[in-house]
C-alpha cells in the first residue's frame, strides 16, 4: 500500500514538470496558421536554448529554404551558431495525413514528427538522439508554434527527458522577400 502511494506521488509529481498546453484555445485566434503557405519559400530563424536553471546554451540563426512539392513541405534548414554549437544541416519532409493533421522526417529525428494544427498553433512532437559533449540522449521535443501575423511566428520547444523538462528552445521565424 506504501509503495502505491509512493508510485502515485511520484507519477503526479512528473507530470506536473512536463508542459501541457490546450491547444484548442488557438482554435479561434486570428490569424490563422498555416504550415505550407508559411514555410513556402525563404525564412529567417533566431534562437536560443536555455537549459533547466535558465542559463543560455546555444544562440542561433537559421536559412529555411522552402518549398511545396506534389503535397510534401520540403524545409532544407542551415544553421549558424553564436554561442554553442549543434546540428549544421537538416532538410524535414512534411506531409498532411488523411487525419488533418501533419508527419514529418528528418535524418537526425528518431521516427516520425507528428503535427496537429489548432488554428493560429501547431503543436509538434518528436524525438531525436540529442549530442551533449562524448555522449547522445534520445529526447522528446514538444513544439508550440504560434502565428503572430502572416509573415512571423514564434515557436517555443520544450525538451524532455523522463518526462521532466531539461531543456527550452525559443525560435522567432520571419518570412522573407
Amino acid at each position: 500500500m506504501k509503495a502505491s502511494i509512493l508510485l502515485i506521488a511520484a507519477a503526479l509529481l512528473l507530470s506536473a514538470c512536463s508542459k501541457s498546453i490546450d491547444g484548442s484555445r488557438y482554435l479561434d485566434d486570428p490569424p490563422t496558421f498555416d504550415l505550407y503557405t508559411f514555410f513556402d519559400g525563404e525564412v529567417k530563424a533566431w534562437g536560443i536554448v536555455q537549459d533547466r536553471s535558465g542559463d543560455l546554451l546555444q544562440r542561433f540563426e537559421v536559412d529555411i529554404d522552402g518549398s511545396v512539392a506534389d503535397g510534401v513541405l520540403t524545409l532544407d534548414e542551415t544553421f549558424a551558431y553564436s554561442l554553442g554549437e549543434g546540428v549544421e544541416k537538416r532538410i524535414w519532409t512534411i506531409r498532411e495525413t488523411a487525419e488533418g493533421t501533419y508527419e514529418g522526417m528528418a535524418d537526425d529525428i528518431a521516427g516520425p514528427a507528428t503535427g496537429t494544427a489548432y488554428g493560429n498553433a501547431v503543436y509538434w512532437r518528436y524525438e531525436m538522439d540529442l549530442p551533449v559533449g562524448d555522449s547522445e540522449y534520445r529526447v522528446a521535443f514538444k513544439d508550440w508554434i504560434w502565428a503572430f501575423d502572416d509573415r512571423t511566428i514564434v515557436n517555443r520547444s520544450y525538451i524532455q527527458k523522463f518526462g521532466l523538462v531539461m531543456a527550452e528552445v525559443t525560435l522567432f521565424m520571419q518570412k522573407q522577400g
